[in-house]
């Protein structure tokens, strides 16, 4: 057997396990929301995240894949796994919007957007980034350096949220008429640990796979090293945000820190294999401090996020993009200008696109349950089968 065909086969076998590491991702984001919404829509957060997975794989391998990268096609391992590792991306986007309208958004008009992200805004994005680039030679055509998608996945999916929940408004009763917030408390913060543990481990697929190749020794240390400042970032938003929530609030909130951790995962996404061992200490630390501000602000202007998506997604997608533009400025091509052009250009198309969708989707089929139903609890109403029915519920 040649050297080229063993390559081909290791590198495909770690793109299928890059993949896998990828879908654990998927249950983590359930387990996440299923722990931090009530009893009373536990099911229905499970449903959605099932459809999502579902949905958005099966819309991406009939029509987004084409569109982001043309053809199917690889020399350095299969073509069906590159796929793979493709698709396992996809769901992710509208997973990061689902949370945070949790509670009050209906399942079929999610569902429905999901179909057009995963076909066409998403693969639009891919395409401009890492795909088939329908812009080059233009003014618009990008030199963002984004590795696995601080912006592609995290920012698109954070602008999606912040354009639902625009139109679909905050849960009853988060906000006071005298300008107060009121707690809604998790109703089980160990699936909460579980599902963000869940996400911390599926980024080591992310991240580490992005790079691509491991069938030498020099892709082989950059993956390790990859994986490496990826773990790095996540530890430093935790401990960060527990030093933060001790010194502040004398209270070690356990969501807050987790978030923390989430929020350095997504903050040194964009460049886990150009930065030192050193560098992501203090990407995933000030990453937890924007996790930290983000919810506070997002709260005072009364744009309701009940998992924090908007902080931990889409406030440190820029940053980590930014981040790239700081501390790898020195590597080939890599300029802050081109860091910033693509936060905008898909900054504003993502929103821009999502919030002329929902709006419409919201025309034909209303995206927010009713009153009487968030009452209810989307559980009975939109799937008929409660996650909890022997306990009392509080409404």
């Amino acid at each position: 057997m040649s050297i080229e065909s063993i390559s081909y086969i290791i590198n495909t076998l770690y793109a299928i396990f890059a993949m896998t590491l990828i879908i654990f991702m998927v249950p983590g984001f359930a387990m996440l929301e299923a722990g931090i919404v009530r009893t009373k829509n536990v099911t229905a957060v499970l449903t959605i995240n099932t459809l999502i997975y579902a949905v958005a794989s099966l819309s991406f391998l009939l029509f987004g894949y084409s569109l982001a990268f043309g053809e199917f096609g690889s020399d350095i391992m299969s073509k069906w796994a590159v796929f793979l590792f493709q698709m396992a991306f996809v769901g992710k986007v509208v997973n990061i919007m689902s949370g945070g309208v949790s509670e009050r958004a209906k399942i079929i008009p999610l569902a429905l957007f999901t179909i057009i992200m995963a076909s066409v805004f998403y693969p639009l994005v891919v395409n401009i980034t890492w795909g088939a680039n329908f812009l080059e030679g233009t003014i618009l055509e990008l030199s963002m350096y984004d590795l696995a998608g601080s912006t592609v996945i995290h920012s698109t999916g954070g602008w999606a949220l912040l354009a639902a929940i625009l139109i679909i408004g905050a849960r009853k009763g988060r906000y006071t008429k005298e300008g107060g917030i009121r707690v809604i408390p998790a109703s089980n913060i160990p699936l909460v640990t579980l599902g963000a543990f869940l996400l911390w481990i599926g980024w080591f697929g992310f991240n580490g796979g992005s790079v691509g190749s491991i069938a030498s020794k020099e892709n082989a240390d950059l993956v390790a090293l990859t994986i490496m400042n990826t773990n790095t970032a996540g530890l430093s938003g935790a401990i960060i945000v527990a030093i933060i929530m001790q010194l502040v609030y004398k209270k070690l909130d356990l969501t807050m820190i987790l978030n923390g951790a989430l929020g350095g995962l997504v903050s040194i996404t964009a460049g886990p294999d150009l930065y030192d061992i050193y560098t992501p200490i203090l990407i995933g630390a000030f990453g937890g401090c924007l996790v930290v501000i983000g919810v506070s602000f997002f709260d005072k202007v009364k744009i309701d996020d009940p998992v924090g998506a908007l902080s931990v997604h889409l406030l440190n997608g820029i940053w980590g993009t930014l981040a790239v533009g700081i501390f790898a400025s020195n590597a080939e091509e890599i300029t802050m200008w081109g860091q910033v052009k693509g936060i905008l250009i898909i900054g504003v198309f993502a929103f821009v696109s999502s919030f002329v969708t929902l709006y419409l989707i919201n025309k034909i089929i209303p995206l927010r349950a009713g009153n009487d139903e968030e009452m209810q609890g989307l559980d009975v109403e939109e799937c008929g089968l409660e996650a909890y029915p022997e306990f009392k519920r509080a409404f």
